[in-house]
């Protein structure tokens, strides 16, 4: 391994940008659907001896200096990035024609974005590099830094978090609901780093030892979690997902709206199994109703027919205010209908799509002929506050439209008085790709992090019941159109009590930092 080490640290020019390019795709076979975490015992270590030969020129300036860190980092972000994203490219063509233009910054601009995050834990691992373990705490901070500031700058885009290359399923996933997604992030860097240090002499045991020691911690809390007798309420939810698949094409399209919405009730309608009991929650998915309410009040009447008593239908609508005119704010919205055909209540969608569902700098952009991707009544504007909607049985549902179920930390206070997660989406943007599967594990671990079931109601797979421990208790894979009837009890995960997730992860980051500081100072010292 020391000769294979050496050759990697003696890359230069673009045999360097090339392999931290091939890392870091090589990387994205660790998350959904492929799930083979041990790529990234080969990516990370890797780029750690890349990063040792990324040493800049002594006395130089201080960007002549972390310049081949940097590139390091990003050509190793920009091929995660664009082996784990390329399929957003197929949501910009979903549409028809006249969003190709697109496509080149779907695939290749967004991971290039994307790869300034990593280019910079690239630098940050460098400030604090040694020749010993402390590299290996360096990575582990930076990159937790990194994700966290992916999670947090210009509204955040967490998706495919380093973390989630260590959670593949619910027995690996439990440390998060202590630890949170920012805390497993760094310690997946850590352990995933690890192997690098059998490329030299000094702490070849120490960092085999606290490897074995988090890979043990994180199997064994699993391991507790899951028998641990679950906690919380005593009620069951009986619960209908409906999933209609109906072609992206089509959506919008005025001929063909009310076949949907027919065919979104015939769902809703058709009988349970043999001594099943009725549901009394129906969730559809995102935008799932083909026009505005106000446009068409007879569709709110026509639901109201449908829900039986004591029913009530949670969906995905688009939702105006001031009219349809020129003044007009549209939401993408969870409203709740009643069994009167009412709305008894509706919570917005707070995290907005960039350039899907409103168009950032939208007046400098639109003199360029910039347009929203996504097909819609209008630019959507972006929710107020997130809030629980009460059920029939007076139980709370923490509404999360599509990817706000990535967002770590989101909704941590409203959840406290939740029952359960109701999540819905519409992944038919994506196709049969990676996209779905990814959003769809992002969402199991949500449910984990923040200890509550989860329904999720996609347009077109994957819509699931999940308990409060990320377990999958039924789905409908991809295009597979029908409906889940489920018995859910209303139980919360094991949680800990000390702190909160998101604190204790920026503590495990900063712990990270501490120690590559002080094995920095005390190398310094050594040499001096």
């Amino acid at each position: 391994m020391e000769r294979l080490a050496g050759k990697i640290i003696l890359l230069g020019g673009w045999r360097r940008s090339a392999a931290a390019f091939l890392a870091g795709a090589f990387a994205v076979l660790a998350l959904a659907p492929f799930d083979f975490f041990a790529t990234c015992l080969v990516s990370f270590p890797v780029l750690v001896w890349l990063l040792d030969g990324a040493a800049g020129e002594p006395g130089a300036g201080l960007l002549r200096r972390f310049a081949p860190a940097f590139g390091v980092g990003w050509w190793f972000g920009f091929g995660y990035f664009i082996a784990g994203l390329w399929w957003v490219g197929n949501a910009v063509l979903v549409d028809g024609e006249g969003f190709e233009w697109a496509l080149p910054f779907a695939v290749v601009a967004l991971p290039a974005v994307l790869a300034l995050f990593y280019g910079l834990a690239a630098v940050l691992a460098r400030l604090l590099w040694t020749d010993d373990i402390g590299r290996i705490a360096a990575m582990a901070f930076a990159f937790g830094v990194a994700e966290w500031l992916r999670a947090t700058l210009f509204t955040g885009f967490p998706w495919n978090a380093i973390g989630y290359a260590a959670m593949p399923v619910p027995l690996l996933m439990q440390p998060v609901s202590m630890a949170g997604l920012f805390g497993m992030n760094a310690l997946a860097v850590f352990v995933f780093s690890m192997p690098a240090l059998f490329a030299g002499r000094r702490h070849r045991a120490l960092g085999l030892g606290l490897a074995l020691v988090l890979v043990a911690a994180d199997l064994g809390y699993g391991y507790f979690c899951l028998s641990m007798p679950a906690s919380g309420s005593a009620k069951s939810l009986e619960v209908r997902i409906v999933q209609p698949v109906i072609d992206q094409s089509e959506k919008w399209d005025k001929a063909v709206r009310d076949r949907i919405f027919n065919h979104l009730i015939e769902l809703t309608r058709s009988p349970v199994a043999k001594g099943a009991t009725k549901p009394e929650l129906i969730v559809w998915p995102e935008t799932a109703v083909p026009f505005l309410f106000t446009e068409r009040p007879d569709a709110l009447a026509k639901l109201g027919e449908a829900l039986d008593k004591g029913q009530l239908l949670l969906t995905g609508a688009v939702r105006a205010e001031g009219g349809t005119g020129a003044g007009a704010r549209f939401y993408n919205s969870v409203l709740a209908i009643n069994d009167a055909g009412e709305i008894a209540d509706a919570v917005d969608k707070l995290h907005l799509v960039p350039f899907g569902e409103y168009v950032p700098f939208q007046r400098l952009l639109g003199r360029l002929g910039v347009d929203k991707l996504v097909e819609l009544p209008g630019q959507f504007s972006a929710g107020v506050n997130r809030h629980t909607i009460k059920l029939p049985n007076g139980a709370a549902a923490l509404p999360f439209i599509c990817y706000e179920i990535i967002f770590p930390g989101e909704g941590d206070r409203e959840a406290r008085s939740a029952d359960l997660i109701v999540n819905v989406t519409n992944d038919a943007w994506f196709g049969n790709t990676p996209g779905p599967y990814q959003h769809f594990r992002q969402a199991e671990v949500r449910a984990v992090e923040l200890g509550l079931p989860l329904v999720r109601a996609a347009n077109n797979g994957i819509s699931a019941v999940v308990d409060a421990h990320g377990r999958v208790l039924d789905a409908l894979a991809i295009n597979a159109v029908g409906v889940i009837d489920a018995s859910l009890k209303l139980e919360r995960g094991h949680n800990p009590h000390v702190g909160t997730p998101a604190t204790n992860g920026f503590l495990t980051i900063i712990v990270f930092g501490l120690a590559a500081a002080a094995m920095k100072l005390t190398g310094r010292r050594r040499f001096n």
